[in-house]
């Protein structure tokens, strides 16, 4: 017998779930701001620029304007040696992800130990253009993403399937 507007959940195995939005962040939805430390979630342009949201436990909101430069991580390579030039930011943070899985042990790290690293990660990597500093950079923004958003660092399994195919040929 059912009263009012909701099911009798009495008679039957029903399972409910709310109705909660659940976003997955993307790395095309990660920047970084000139001059401030840290990275930043892209919440939405506004009318005087972009408002930024910070990936640390403060989460504190920004208004960025034309003035100063926002950089999308997914638009961010490496500079290397190979025909193309450059190698996107985020297959080389999949990459570290991968093989160290958040234990890159640079803490403290001097310049030939970041060196060393990033020629480990990427051999083709151009050491004249790709300072300590840049890597030290990645290792920090790794680790960010890695404790606030670590479903950026998964792999995708199309890319998966189209690696495996080039790998083939």
């Amino acid at each position: 017998m059912r009263r009012g507007k909701y099911p009798d959940l009495s008679q039957d195995n029903h399972i409910f779930a709310a109705n909660i939005k659940i976003t997955i962040m993307e790395f095309k939805d990660i920047a970084t701001v000139s001059g401030k430390p840290g990275l930043y979630k892209v919440l939405k342009p506004s009318r005087s620029g972009v408002i930024l949201e910070s990936l640390d436990e403060k989460k504190g909101k920004l208004v960025v304007g034309a003035a100063q430069r926002v950089s999308l991580l997914s638009e961010i390579s490496i500079y290397t040696l190979t025909e193309e030039g450059a190698s996107p930011l985020q297959d080389i943070m999949v990459k570290i992800e991968k093989e160290f899985q958040g234990d890159t042990g640079l803490e403290g790290a001097d310049k030939e130990e970041y060196q060393a690293f990033m020629k480990h990660i990427l051999p083709e990597f151009d050491e004249d253009r790709v300072y300590a500093s840049d890597v030290k950079k990645l290792i920090n923004w790794y680790h960010i993403i890695r404790a606030q958003c670590p479903e950026v660092l998964e792999e995708k399994a199309g890319e998966e399937d189209s690696k495996a195919e080039e790998e083939e040929k």
